[in-house]
């Protein structure tokens, strides 16, 4: 007789919590933790949605690396000192991971990072002072009236959980919406929403691949995960071509500077960039950052995207005050 399948699901998970300790296991069970990070110097870092970073404890060099090589198994990899560096995502849980052991680190290191499992509202936002209530206002109007949406910020700034909260509202609960992503991160309370995912072993399938996909599938939204590479084109062609009300993120360092992104990663397809196409494709911007003080991070600017003038984008800064 076959093992009950949930029965041996929670015997992983026992096992696996086991090995990584109570600081870790807590963290992972936690609603409105996204990350877990383990330093060199073996400080353990958790990050939680709305609030930021804080530091929880301390971690063995022995039981970093255990954690590691643990983990790396349990997605099916190794590690050694050939391949010191192991990423991937967990299975079952989902949880993305990324661990790295001497010689290119003096010490074991890894950070886990999960979906929040409390997705927060533009609402909760504005109560604890990440967004203006003028801002979340200007966000809300843009979903409603079917613009696209590109949210930028460095890495760990919050985009992932800001795009959560735009999908929470209620303009997105009329619409068929498809979602593509690398890694599962994106929650989507639709009823009727498709989610695809890119597949990197051979045959690989790329962000490109999905979205030509997706403009077969009906959508009335298309939600990109992350613009990182040449799917950008294709991104324009889709939000200029008949499927408005989108949302993407991107690594940028402003918002204006998230426009020159977006040439750069068109310039990976085509020797042609399309300026008026990325104007009249991308109509707001919102830059969300870390900050060094409670609740960790804030939407520092939002910007409308009026047009091309023939040399450079207008942009017009929302007046969001605070």
């Amino acid at each position: 007789m076959a093992p009950n399948t949930n029965s041996v699901h929670h015997r992983h998970q026992e096992s696996l919590f086991h090995a990584l300790g109570p600081l870790i296991a807590g963290a992972l069970t936690q609603p409105d933790v996204v990350e877990i990070m383990a330093n060199p110097d073996g400080s353990l870092w958790i990050d939680r949605a709305g609030v930021g970073r804080e530091r929880v404890g301390r971690i063995e060099p022995a039981a970093a690396e255990t954690t590691i090589r643990l983990l790396a198994s349990h997605m099916g990899e190794t590690v050694n000192p050939d391949r010191p560096a192991v990423a991937g995502v967990l299975p079952r849980s989902g949880e993305r991971f990324q661990g790295v052991l001497p010689p290119i680190t003096d010490r074991p290191i890894f950070t886990i990072r999960k979906r929040a499992s409390n997705v927060f509202t533009l609402a909760n936002y504005v109560e604890k002072g990440i967004v203006t209530a003028q801002g979340a206002e200007i966000i809300r109007r843009a979903v409603v009236q079917r613009r696209n949406i590109l949210v930028a910020g460095g890495t760990g700034s919050g985009k992932t959980t800001l795009v959560n909260a735009i999908l929470a509202e209620p303009a997105f609960q009329q619409d068929r919406v498809v979602i593509i992503e690398d890694t599962k991160e994106l929650q989507c309370p639709a009823e009727d929403k498709v989610e695809l995912l890119t597949k990197s072993t051979e045959p690989r399938v790329t962000m490109t691949d999905l979205l030509r996909v997706t403009l077969r599938l009906r959508p009335d939204r298309i939600i990109i995960g992350e613009v990182r590479g040449p799917e950008a084109l294709a991104m324009l062609k889709a939000w200029n071509t008949g499927h408005p009300g989108g949302v993407a993120t991107i690594h940028a360092n402003s918002a204006a500077d998230a426009l020159r992104r977006i040439e750069d990663l068109v310039g990976e397809a085509s020797q042609v960039i399309p300026r008026r196409s990325i104007a009249s494709a991308v109509n707001l911007l919102a830059f969300i950052e870390r900050t060094g003080t409670p609740p960790g991070r804030t939407v520092r600017s939002i910007v409308e995207v009026r047009g091309f003038d023939g040399s450079d984008y207008v942009l017009e800064e929302a007046k969001t005050e605070r």
